[in-house]
């Protein structure tokens, strides 16, 4: 028991020190944080009020779409007053029943060959892995394109298109024949 009380004995005497250092301490780093809180005066500028919104009211113009048949037959009727006129080569395109190559680009075709029928040469071109016969007068292309001439390794064509100016022009294009590489 004598031991215990000795044990308990040494750590009071050794806490002691600790607390009486800390109080006064304590007491001086109160005193100067309270005399620091006097002196900061806080310096907040005022928030500028928020601008009005005021919304918009959206008016959707009537617009065509530019690569339309109204777009087309539109520059067609425009065009037709003026004796200068390049609509008569877009009048006969557009009465016209569409072929089903002219919902492809060109670009997306690809001409695999050639035959002859009945005297008249024939094309055979390769679209989204389908094979097409093309003969001479029938229509290709986005823009128009007839073909004007099949040849053994390409198909000449005349497409009508837009120029800078909104003018309608005859154009030739080609489709060559693309030989497999392997």
């Amino acid at each position: 028991m004598i031991g215990r009380v000795n044990k308990h004995f040494w750590m009071a005497l050794a806490i002691l020190p600790l607390i009486g250092c800390s109080s006064s301490n304590d007491e001086d780093l109160r005193q100067w944080m309270a005399e620091q809180r006097r002196q900061t005066v806080p310096r907040v500028s005022p928030i500028s009020e928020p601008k009005q919104y005021v919304p918009l009211e959206y008016t959707e113009v009537v617009a065509t779409d530019p690569f339309s048949s109204i777009r087309l037959t539109q520059a067609l009727k425009r065009d037709s007053d003026s004796p200068n006129s390049s609509a008569a080569l877009l009048a006969p395109e557009l009465n016209r029943r569409k072929e089903p190559l002219e919902s492809h680009p060109l670009d997306t075709m690809v001409m695999v060959g050639s035959l002859e029928r009945k005297g008249q040469r024939v094309a055979l071109v390769k679209v989204d892995s389908l094979l097409y016969q093309v003969r001479q007068g029938n229509y290709l292309g986005q823009n128009y394109g007839r073909v004007m001439k099949v040849a053994e390794g390409e198909i000449t064509l005349r497409e009508i298109v837009q120029d800078a100016a909104g003018e309608w022009i005859e154009r030739s294009a080609a489709l060559q024949l693309q030989e497999k590489t392997k």
